[in-house]
């Protein structure tokens, strides 16, 4: 019985350490940060971005549901290699530099193959912070603002 209680207790704990996590679905591209190796120069790789959409974003993290797990050759978790994340929120753009945790592949078919991305939030400016902990605590809200659908008129 002991141990019971110190199991729920300590799950308890653990629940309310971890950020809360929120079930929104907003567009990203994904990009490899630069390396500071030679002056000038950009890889391939640092130039080529994935889109996806995510599945859930915290203060502290977000999940993406991309097509891929690499870009080219490189993997986007495992690595320690930062990661470029531009999160298309309410009306701008947020940029996320991020490290890839953890990856799961989604999809029962070839063609419908898709990676669940983990990844922690690294750094991010002053006001793209603001905007993006304003759009955590108020995704609801603004998401009804938002149109789905664009009606194209006829034209007469």
């Amino acid at each position: 019985m002991l141990r019971e209680i110190a199991a729920r207790f300590t799950s308890v704990l653990a629940q309310r350490r971890a950020a809360v996590r929120k079930k929104v679905s907003v567009a990203v591209r994904v990009r490899f940060a630069p390396l500071f190796g030679a002056v000038g120069h950009i890889k391939n790789s640092e130039k080529l971005t994935l889109s996806g959409a995510t599945t859930d974003i915290s203060s502290c993290g977000v999940g993406m549901i991309l097509p891929s797990i690499r870009i080219e050759q490189s993997y986007l978790v495992g690595e320690d290699r930062p990661l470029i994340v531009e999160m298309d929120i309410h009306d701008r753009t947020v940029i996320l530099k991020v490290l890839g945790r953890r990856y799961e592949e989604i999809g029962e078919h070839l063609s419908t193959r898709r990676f669940l991305v983990g990844a922690e939030i690294v750094e991010m400016t002053p006001t793209d912070r603001v905007a993006y902990e304003y759009f955590i605590a108020n995704y609801r809200k603004l998401s009804r603002k938002m149109p789905d659908v664009v009606e194209l008129g006829r034209l007469d």
